[in-house]
């Protein structure tokens, strides 16, 4: 589906294909609740158990289908299974119920995966004439030679440059904008893409992410497909174009996030790369301990002063938590805000804070270590973060999403059913540039 999705509420009348779907997807619901009746009837008590697997199956695939994440697949995994186990226990008793429903689930999921794909309009953009793309052979644990990602861009009239072990990304970056190139991508991790976009905005020329790290966050949300690194150098061909914040914080750029805390404290060990699990546990302590109160001075939305905390996130624009497993993405780049998420210390008011503004300040005595996109860095007090509005101009390939997963999937099951509810009754929906946060 193809929405405007950016710096505006639209109002979108739903295609005709939408509404086909989002009708069947309607219909072989109540089919599945209907068959589900007739089996706890028919088959009881044994259809209990059966029921109940079936029921925690469905809800795992129905993530699987409206979240994304790094469970993703296990998510997939599980609600596989556990429909194995019912069909298992149910088919030789009632073989044509267990397959009705079974086929009614499959038709219901897969005519709402449709209903809820989403592929934002964005402008076409001008093909650049000397683009050029660094890529690092080591990100990702070398996704990008894998891909021949250098023979790709060639292939395309994209000049590769290869970012070889000990150079300078900001030298490199430089070096080929001065000598002509009018349009650069970055093929490696978060904190690649956060140094070259800084220098792409700071030129005045677009900029495109190639997803080549391990995680790659920011080409999700900013609606890069991150299992199709060759087919995100089209964005330097045939690219559409939107421009998102930027944030920063004591003069350094982030795509992301800051993370101050428990994380900012282990990522600075050396060991956090192998054991990154066993790592963050053992940091916890320390950062928990009665001496770090005095590490970190700040205020609220209030103006209320506050020492210390388990953990801040300061991020470029607000993360949506859905409360299911799997990374948390940003509706938007582009609302003009940074989003604050504080967990209290030992000692505060418990819970998490979280609010949106376009500045913040942390006060310390010495030092802060922060995980700036996920690299150790040490930031010398007061840390100052702001947010720089529509600072990049981003191309991304015409054939990805073009938007975050977050900014049209529905929160919960009840929400999904009042959508397509909407949609099959031809009603025009109002896609907002700022989705509610859950």
């Amino acid at each position: 589906m193809r929405f405007a999705l950016f710096g505006h509420m639209s109002n979108v009348e739903p295609s005709l294909r939408r509404r086909v779907f989002a009708t069947i997807a309607l219909i072989s619901g109540v089919a599945v609740i209907a068959l589900v009746v007739a089996l706890s009837v028919v088959a009881f008590p044994r259809a209990t158990v059966g029921i109940a697997l079936a029921g925690a199956g469905l809800a795992s695939l129905w993530s699987a289908v409206v979240r994304r994440g790094a469970v993703h697949v296990a998510r997939l995994v599980v609600g596989v299974v556990l429909l194995v186990v019912f069909v298992v226990l149910l088919i030789a008793d009632r073989p044509l119920l267990v397959v009705g429903l079974l086929f009614a689930c499959a038709v219901s999921i897969a005519a709402a995966t449709y209903v809820f794909r989403i592929h934002a309009n964005l402008p076409r953009a001008p093909r650049p004439r000397r683009p050029v793309v660094i890529w690092n052979p080591r990100s990702g644990g070398g996704k990008a030679a894998r891909a021949h990602l250098e023979q790709e861009a060639r292939a395309r009239g994209i000049e590769p440059l290869e970012l070889s072990h000990g150079a300078d990304l900001e030298r490199l970056a430089h070096d080929a904008l001065d000598r002509g190139a009018d349009a650069i991508a970055i093929a490696g991790g978060d904190g690649s893409q956060a140094i070259v976009a800084r220098i792409a905005a700071e030129r005045g020329v677009p900029f495109a992410c190639i997803p080549a790290g391990t995680r790659n966050h920011f080409a999700l949300d900013l609606g890069v497909d991150r299992d199709d690194v060759i087919g995100a150098l089209d964005a330097l061909v045939d690219g559409s174009e939107r421009r998102i914040d930027l944030g920063d914080v004591n003069g350094r750029t982030f795509v992301n996030n800051v993370s101050i805390g428990v994380y900012g404290e282990a990522v600075q060990r050396s060991g956090y790369r192998d054991a990154k699990l066993r790592t963050f546990f053992e940091t916890v302590p320390e950062v928990l301990g009665a001496e770090s109160r005095d590490r970190v001075h700040w205020r609220d939305p209030a103006g209320r002063q506050h020492s210390g905390a388990a953990a801040f996130v300061i991020s470029n624009n607000r993360y949506r938590f859905t409360g299911t497993f799997g990374d948390p993405s940003r509706p938007r780049l582009d609302a003009g805000v940074l989003g604050i998420v504080v967990l209290a210390a030992p000692g505060e008011e418990p819970g998490l804070r979280a609010w949106t503004t376009q500045t913040f300040r942390l006060d310390a005595p010495g030092p802060v270590h922060a995980g700036i996109d996920g690299e150790a860095v040490a930031l010398e007090p007061p840390l100052r973060f702001r947010i720089r509005p529509m600072a990049l101009a981003c191309r991304i390939a015409r054939g990805h999403p073009g938007a975050s997963p977050a900014a049209m999937l529905p929160l919960g099951v009840a929400a999904a059913i009042r959508t397509l509810v909407r949609i099959a009754f031809g009603r025009r929906q109002h896609v907002a540039s700022t989705p509610q946060p859950a």
